[in-house]
């Protein structure tokens, strides 16, 4: 991931002399849909994300977008509405960071209207990592305790999870143009994964001896909290017993502005060769 970061900084300083390149700004909040959270949007549960991105236009209306986007993403289950799972009582949060490579395509052309919907769609490399925070407070990462019994010799269908994943992210938005080198857009940004893991809940309770003896008691405690709720089993759930569902994989998604600058084309505001409302031979 370090690589690809290098690769964007460099690419940022090798090219801005283009005029038909773009840099970016994207800003707004996170959400994620997973075994802990199964509302879309939950305010809740809304935390930062923040980007930049290199954006080469191939004609006024098709454009190559890459981005490097940090954000967060967290669920827990004493906030849902079906008891037995506030009665799980599992909880996490994951930083993100995301290097995506985009097509985009506006619906309308920017030189000659102010406005215009607009989709994409790619392909990202994604780095995560969950945690959560015991009864004391204290932090931990949560894949070195193999909660579900990842990469335990008594559960070897159960492989380690890669905290680094591809997604497929999609979506679109409405985009402004303010002068001839200022586009802002409002857009949402869905990213479809390959993995169940996000929040380190997917399938059942591994055995409390096996964890217990292969990760400590720290593991045993982390992966069953039932004990911690008023009301909530004490005791341990036999082996098999269901933790998570793995039928569906984990999503997150990125809602918020795009602002992006036209180098080597002037003034940022003023002196626009834009023809807003002239007609214009179609291309």
């Amino acid at each position: 991931m370090q690589k690809f970061v290098l690769l964007i900084i460099v690419a940022f300083i090798s090219i801005s002399s283009y005029s038909q390149m773009r840099i970016g700004v994207f800003g707004g909040v996170s959400h994620y849909q997973g075994d802990l959270v199964d509302q879309a949007f939950p305010a809740r549960f809304t935390k930062g994300a923040f980007g930049l991105s290199l954006n080469y236009e191939f004609t006024e209306r098709l454009t190559l977008r890459t981005g490097l986007t940090f954000a967060k993403i967290a669920g827990d289950d004493k906030y849902n509405n079906k008891e037995y799972l506030r009665f799980r009582n599992l909880s996490f949060e994951s930083n993100i960071t995301e290097l995506s490579i985009l097509g985009e395509y506006n619906i309308f052309n920017l030189s000659s209207m102010r406005w215009s919907p607009y989709v994409f769609g790619g392909v990202a490399l994604f780095k995560f990592n969950p945690y959560t925070f015991d009864s004391t407070g204290e932090k931990f990462f949560l894949k070195p305790l193999s909660t579900e019994g990842q990469g335990l010799d008594q559960y070897p269908e159960r492989k380690p999870y890669s905290l680094t994943q591809v997604s497929l992210p999609f979506g679109g938005g409405i985009k402004f143009a303010l002068s001839e080198t200022i586009n802002i857009g409002l857009e949402a940004g869905i990213r479809k994964t390959f993995t169940d893991y996000l929040d380190d809940v997917s399938t059942d309770y591994a055995d409390e001896f096996d964890l217990l003896t292969a990760r400590g008691p720290k593991a045993v405690e982390l992966a069953y909290r039932s004990g911690e709720v008023p009301g909530g089993d004490p005791f341990y759930p036999q082996k098999g017993s269901q933790r998570g569902g793995a039928d569906m994989k984990d999503w997150y998604y990125f809602t918020g502005l795009h602002v992006s600058f036209k180098l080597g084309s002037g003034p940022l505001f003023g002196g626009s060769k834009r023809g807003y409302g002239c007609p214009k031979v179609p291309q």
